[in-house]
């Protein structure tokens, strides 16, 4: 470790801070100038700036290329070669929209969303889903459990499925090793399901009798279109799984053979464009406006981020978090209101400089905390709109299509608290 790392002066996080508040109060205070992604780009590289200038001035060079090359575009290739390839498969119909019907709709969504990551899955589905529920009054709560299933607890079984892994798995927690989190994912996943059966029964219920009449008169069955993007969903999940460290040995020799992953993900990517045709991503809505606000933010997040790595890792032993049950309520509580993909690398780096020997070590920490950060970092995302990217942009296609939904604090106290927070206590006081 770097001799002089016990000297980054808190004076240091603050433009990572500044950067996570920006994405906070800009949407609900400054929403007409932050909704243009170039203003993201300005703000990210203000804040960049006097930190990139402190690490060179430093000797922190290497570690700032390191988060770039190594963290930042992996991270954004995987986001956008999923974008890309779930953006050219369109599923169009309309079925009865029966309690059944939904949940079951909730389910597949949380088994894809582990392979074709919450955004490709939310993204997928929403529609759909939107579609289905036309003719009822009552769906703001189907849209409300879409986002904490389907855009965030569904992720948690693959690299793939949310960013905060895929971060883990950049660190050297093994592809297969996200399977050892299935109990923790069904669990919660099998529990806001019944929950969700349940409730939207009771609104069904409540439906008027001529809502669903016309509901059942407007069947019209599913129809998949783009099938081929499915070949190149898999050229991306066999390059993830494979592609590392594990499988080839010539990475060790040289780091940037890593690449070699990339290169094949890209392909992926330009492959699904190529014969993809127009008209279906056009159908989807498909625009590049989501994934460019992303790597404008990331950006920012990534460099700024920097300091407090260093930071957190120099002075681990002094903050008072040690166990598992401490990484996963302290992870799960930033990642409600930050973004989760930089909560996780936060706590991942302060698990590092905990030093920990002693058991299982994957990543260079203790399994235990690994489990207790991936999965306080994957189910708390869903705790507020901010916790995870998926959970805006299916509010924004909601309310696009005339669905009112609740404002950033009604969600919190409407839904968050009283449904998921007490599902993701349980499942830390049986499972964790």
């Amino acid at each position: 470790m770097h001799s002089s790392l016990i000297e980054i002066p808190v004076i240091a996080l603050l433009p990572f801070i500044l950067m996570l508040l920006a994405i906070a109060i800009f949407p609900l205070f400054w929403n007409h100038f932050w909704e243009k992604n170039k203003n993201k780009l300005i703000i990210a590289v203000i804040l960049s700036i006097p930190v990139v200038i402190y690490l060179l001035a430093n000797g922190f060079s290497e570690k700032l290329v390191e988060t770039i090359v190594f963290d930042y575009l992996p991270f954004i290739i995987l986001l956008g070669a999923l974008f890309t390839i779930t953006g050219g498969i369109f599923l169009s119909g309309d079925i009865a929209a029966k309690p059944a019907i939904n949940t079951l709709f909730l389910s597949a969504g949380a088994l894809l969303a582990s392979f074709v990551g919450t955004t490709g899955a939310a993204m997928l589905l929403i529609r759909p889903v939107i579609q289905t529920n036309k003719q009822r009054k009552f769906k703001v709560h189907t849209i409300l459990f879409f986002i904490g299933i389907v855009a965030n607890c569904g992720g948690l079984l693959t690299p793939l499925g949310d960013p905060p892994l895929f971060m883990m798995y950049l660190r050297g927690a093994p592809f297969e090793w996200f399977f050892k989190l299935l109990p923790e994912w069904l669990f919660v996943n099998i529990f806001l399901l019944i929950i969700y059966f349940f409730v939207d029964s009771y609104y069904y219920k409540k439906e008027d009798i001529s809502v669903i009449k016309i509901d059942k008169a407007s069947v019209k069955p599913l129809k998949l279109q783009g099938k081929r993007n499915f070949i190149f969903l898999l050229m991306v999940i066999l390059a993830v799984a494979f592609l590392n460290e594990q499988y080839l040995s010539i990475i060790h020799s040289n780091h940037y053979y890593k690449f070699i992953r990339e290169a094949v993900i890209l392909l992926a990517a330009y492959l699904s464009m190529l014969v993809t045709p127009k008209l279906l991503r056009t159908s989807n809505n498909f625009t590049w406006q989501p994934i460019q606000e992303v790597a404008y933010l990331f950006l920012g997040i990534f460099v700024t981020m920097v300091p407090c790595l260093l930071y957190l890792e120099s002075n681990a032993k002094i903050l008072g978090i040690t166990s598992p049950t401490h990484f996963y309520y302290y992870t799960g509580l930033l990642s409600s209101f930050l973004d989760n993909t930089p909560t996780a690398v936060t706590f991942h780096s302060l698990a590092l400089g905990l030093g920990g020997s002693s058991g299982t070590l994957i990543a260079g920490i203790p399994e235990e905390i690994l489990k207790a950060i991936c999965t306080g970092a994957v189910f708390f995302g869903s705790m507020t709109y901010i916790g995870n990217g998926p959970n805006f942009m299916v509010k924004t296609v909601a309310e696009e299509n005339n669905i009112k939904m609740p404002d950033f604090f009604s969600y919190i106290i409407k839904f968050s608290l009283i449904i998921l927070l007490p599902v993701f206590i349980i499942t830390q006081l049986l499972i964790l």
